[in-house]
């Protein structure tokens, strides 16, 4: 289970940066969606715009605790996984760009990543399981 959990963080940090890059100030419509390359300095929806050392500050903090007691619930892994990937993700833009590079626009949602969707589901997931426990 461990190389598991590793490997989902890894593979999820790895696509988050590869389409970060590949999307940068672009501008495409597919109709129900589209990619529209912004920045965010703050948390979901723009709220608290230049807190970004809050946000790297939180990100570390939930990290340790994961990595802390991920042995004490390993039937969380997946969850713990998608989470941990997706807080990396974006830690890896706060670090080296001071903001958080966002991408996909549905159109009736604020723009989002690949990282922020990880962090939802694994959040979703980890929910779902503690409940079923």
């Amino acid at each position: 289970m461990k190389k598991k959990f590793y490997l989902i963080i890894f593979l999820i940090v790895v696509l988050d940066q590869l389409t970060k890059f590949l999307f940068m100030n672009k501008k495409l419509d597919f109709g129900l969606f589209s990619i529209n390359y912004t920045t965010n300095t703050g948390a979901a929806f723009g709220i608290l715009k230049d807190m970004n050392l809050v946000f790297i500050l939180i990100g570390l903090i939930v990290l340790f605790f994961v990595f802390k007691y991920y042995k004490s619930y390993k039937d969380l892994w997946l969850g713990l996984g998608f989470l941990s990937g997706g807080i990396i993700g974006n830690l890896i833009d706060r670090v080296f760009f001071g903001f958080v590079r966002d991408f996909i626009d549905l159109k009736v949602w604020p723009i989002f990543n690949i990282a922020d969707s990880f962090s939802v589901i694994g959040v979703v997931l980890i929910l779902w399981m503690l409940r079923k426990s």
